[in-house]
């Protein structure tokens, strides 16, 4: 066969016969403009060497004016700034730069009056405006940086810099100032002490002792609010300093302290200051004086919908103290309570924080970043000449193990990390592979770290991360781990936090491959059942009435062949209530509604084991069967023991999967079947699943308990916003839809000056009718719908509560007089805490995931603060149980009655 002729450039006429325009007309249409040009330069600076390139720019800069205006050359910089904060200093030697007088030889030959410098910095300065009338806090302290290089270059006046930072302080006097707004103010005006400190000093020492003074009495007044978020579980101590974390306000005071002893001289071989050998600039190009500002107040988003306390529903993100995790020693990664080690460490957190969006130019920039600071901050690389001035052994830090301590120390934050865990792990992931032989060594130091912290009170919630961790980074690389290196804590209690530990990573990384091949990785002592690491048999269902000797197995066959014919729900109803009449015929002692709904609920399971899709078309295509199941018993009338059986028999299908467990709890709320308190109930009556209820041992929950609460809760919390946003968008659209209707009525009532009677008469022509001022059907119904999710989200919070209390401060009742004393870790116990047994450790996980509860869920708590604490507490109100003490103290400070 041919393929000439016709055929032959066939391709090409098709691309002849579209619009009249080359390849060169397109390339016109991509062009830069001058001002995109020269923006663009700008941002780019230092991608060789930053020190040659400087004057170049400035001569760029100032070819291009006046044809560039300075607005684009400002948010050129402003860009910069904001989105490359490791390269500030560069940025204010530039402006120093161009702040110079240039002379123009012009007809009369006169100077230019203002200098380009200056120009710049007054449109930037409207942009450092913007940013704080958004709130946008980021960029807004940045900025600040940015004013701080440049009044220790001359540009600035110090007076003017002073005044800017006190009117950061002045946020932590405002009545109930949010912690977060506080933190955000603070900071900016910390760091911007830091870096011009020592100028500022010398201007007026009083200023500076009282932006300090401000900030510690501000920080001395949430003391108690970090006891709940710190890193490592200390019950019987307060807030203070710790071995292995820190906080970041208390570690910006501590800096600023010890600058402040020293006149701020350590600032100086801190920051980089590349315009310090400038000139200083003569007396006809004075300081510029930085306009006063007022930070302006919160923006509170009110919709009008309140809550049974009174308060308004709408949920803002509670904002916590920032406890940092600390894996090395302060020779290898840098101290943060010094001015070098906060400058570093603030650095990292900004790339990481700004180039969220770009994981792999983030790994580039954080692998590059001592390219930014002084000479001798980390270790050169192997083979790279060092220069003896260059040489600070006080520094010499390690790269690699900074940038993983500080990635970590992000994603360990609490009650939970700023960005989505996914991204902490990529980061970490793309550093392995652009330089696995530096960065790996730091990443099994930091797991070998971590590992070792777990038996010293490694938070619960960052354990569960460090196993989320681990299993994924082990899955990129082949599911190499030294597992021999943990044999001997086999003989650890079962409960252990290492224990603990080994089976949730080798159970996530299960779920990222299969079960033989994570078999095989174990060394033969792990891989044995007796030692409790890994299941014997893969994940995997496990229906009890499979077999042909189990119970009930005809039955179950019976409405499996119903459902694998595709039978209709009616028709499958019909056989559940048939096996119910031939139950209740018989002489055997059953719960005859559980076992029927065990069977119906296990088969359909079954039929959607198979896949998730299997699962979702099964349950979809019998949600009229599971709403009987779930609303009918023996008496006919709707019972909550019929969800808990329809959970139960669920659970007991998938136990051997607990993943999927949690899937299907959360298709079963998804579609109604069951009610998120229902779940939590369910949680709390089976917990653990070992007889604890029997009076064998305390309750106690786990991480996979904490996760079935974990989804129930964020399931009701969801409803609630979206009915609330449902809500308040309809109510717009009805003030919307009235404001129109008066407007075409062309009289503006308030305008009009008429007498008494006049006026009624007007009034009464221009009111709205009834029905028109009453709410749409649609709005009633979403107020309806609102109000009902509002009491379920009630409910479920209630519920968690209770149970936690039940957990943790036992009371005596008629079936069991004698309850297992509640564990109290006093301080003696944890010192002795290498001879704790299964109860000991179970109590402090449990006392570990109500801390949880309590900090994740703080916004939802606080709306019902004074109803649930009044109910949940009442049986031990007026116990003098440290456990009661305890439950009650970590309730008030969540709650913010502490």
């Amino acid at each position: 066969m041919s393929y000439g002729g016709q055929y032959n450039g066939g391709g090409n006429r098709r691309r002849r016969r579209e619009p009249d325009y080359d390849y060169q007309d397109r390339r016109q249409d991509f062009s830069e403009s001058p001002e995109q040009k020269l923006r663009n330069t700008i941002i780019k600076l230092g991608e060789v060497d930053v020190i040659e390139e400087l004057p170049r720019l400035v001569q760029h800069i100032r070819s291009q004016h006046p044809a560039v205006g300075v607005s684009s050359i400002s948010e050129a910089i402003r860009i910069a700034v904001t989105e490359q904060p490791y390269k500030i200093p560069h940025y204010a030697a530039l402006l120093r730069l161009l702040h110079d007088p240039e002379v123009k030889e012009e007809e009369d030959g006169a100077p230019e009056t203002a200098p380009l410098g200056k120009q710049i910095l007054e449109d930037f300065w409207k942009g450092f405006q913007a940013f704080l009338d958004k709130l946008a806090w980021r960029e807004a302290r940045l900025c600040v940086h940015f004013f701080a290089h440049l009044t220790l270059a001359g540009v600035i006046s110090s007076e003017s810099l002073i005044s800017l930072l006190q009117s950061f302080t002045t946020v932590l006097d405002e009545f109930g100032v949010s912690y977060g707004r506080a933190k955000k103010a603070a900071l900016c005006a910390a760091e911007g002490l830091m870096i011009s400190g020592s100028l500022l000093k010398a201007t007026s020492s009083s200023s500076v002792t009282e932006i300090i003074t401000a900030i510690q009495t501000y920080n001395d007044t949430v003391t108690t609010y970090k006891w709940l978020i710190q890193p490592s579980l200390r019950l019987y101590t307060e807030a203070g300093a710790l071995e292995n974390a820190d906080e970041l306000l208390d570690t910006a005071l501590a800096t600023l302290k010890a600058l402040d002893s020293s006149d701020f001289a350590a600032s100086l071989n801190s920051f980089p200051r590349p315009y310090a050998d400038y000139a200083p600039l003569d007396s006809t190009s004075p300081a510029f004086n930085l306009p006063s500002v007022l930070v302006p107040p919160e923006i509170i988003e009110l919709d009008g919908l309140s809550t049974d306390a009174g308060e308004d529903a709408q949920v803002k993100k509670e904002e916590w103290p920032e406890y940092f995790q600390r894996l090395f020693d302060t020779g290898v990664t840098p101290d943060p309570n010094t001015a070098s080690g906060y400058a570093v460490r603030s650095a990292l957190l900004d790339i990481i924080d700004i180039f969220e969006v770009n994981r792999k130019e983030c790994v580039r920039l954080l692998m590059e970043y001592p390219k930014w600071t002084l000479p001798g901050t980390f270790k050169a690389k192997p083979g790279a000449p060092v220069k003896a001035e260059d040489e600070d052994p006080e520094k010499d830090w390690q790269l690699e193990s900074t940038i993983i301590e500080t990635i970590l120390g992000s994603f360990f934050l609490l009650p939970e990390p700023s960005h989505k865990s996914i991204y902490h792990i990529a980061l970490i992931t793309e550093l392995c592979k652009l330089s696995p032989s530096t960065v790996g060594p730091a990443v099994g130091k930091s797991i070998r770290k971590l590992y070792n912290s777990l038996s010293d009170g490694l938070d619960v919630d960052i354990a569960r991360r460090f196993a989320e961790w681990f299993a994924v980074h082990m899955s990129n690389f082949g599911f190499q781990w030294v597992w021999k290196e943990w044999i001997p804590d086999l003989e650890l209690v079962g409960q252990h936090p290492k224990r603990a530990f080994m089976r949730r990573a080798l159970e996530f990384e299960m779920r990222l491959s299969y079960h033989d091949r994570i078999l095989k990785t174990l060394p033969p002592v792990m891989q044995e059942e007796d030692a409790n690491v890994i299941p014997a048999q893969a994940p995997g269902p496990d229906f009890d009435y499979e077999e042909p000797t189990s119970p009930h197995h005809d039955a179950a066959q019976s409405i499996l062949n119903l459902l694998r014919g595709r039978a209709k729900p009616e028709e499958v109803i019909t056989q559940v209530d048939s096996i119910r009449t031939s139950l209740e015929s018989s002489d055997m002692d059953l719960n005859i509604d559980a076992v029927v709904r065990s069977i119906a609920v296990q088969s359909l399971l079954s039929i959607g084991s198979r896949s998730f899709s299997h699962l979702l078309n099964a349950i979809e295509r019998y949600l009229p069967l599971l709403r009987n199941l779930a609303g009918t018993g023996s008496s006919g009338s709707a019972d909550a023991q019929a969800k808990a059986d329809i959970l139960t028999a669920a659970a007991a299908f998938w136990k051997r999967n607990k993943q999927m467990v949690n899937i299907v709890f959360d298709k079963l709320m998804q579609y109604q079947i069951v009610d998120p308190s229902d779940v939590v109930a369910w949680t709390f009556v089976n917990v653990a699943g070992d007889g604890h209820l029997s009076g064998m041992g305390p309750l106690s929950l786990s991480a996979f308990e904490w996760d079935l609460l974990k989804g129930a809760l964020d399931k009701v919390n969801g409803r609630v916003m979206i009915a609330r946003r449902k809500v308040a968008a309809l109510r717009k659209e009805e003030d919307d839809t009235r404001a129109k209707a008066k407007a075409k009525g062309g009289v503006d009532v308030s305008s009009m000056e008429v007498d008494e009677d006049t006026k009624a008469d007007a009034d009464e022509d221009m009111a709205p009718a009834a029905d028109d001022a009453a709410d749409s059907p649609q709005l009633v119904t979403a107020l309806k719908a609102f109000a009902s999710l509002t009491r379920e989200q009630k409910a479920a919070l209630s519920r968690t509560l209770d149970g936690f209390v039940a957990c943790l401060a036992p009371l005596p009742s008629d079936s069991n007089p004698n309850p297992h004393a509640a564990v109290v870790i006093t301080e003696s116990a944890w010192h002795n805490r290498s001879n704790w047994s299964g109860d000991e450790w179970n109590a402090w996980e449990t006392w570990g995931w109500y801390r949880q509860f309590c900090r994740a869920y703080s916004p939802y708590l606080r709306n019902y603060a004074t109803t649930l604490g009044t109910v949940s507490f009442a049986k031990i109100e007026s116990s003098t149980d440290p456990a009661a003490e305890l439950l009650k103290r970590t309730w008030n400070i969540a709650a913010g009655q502490e």
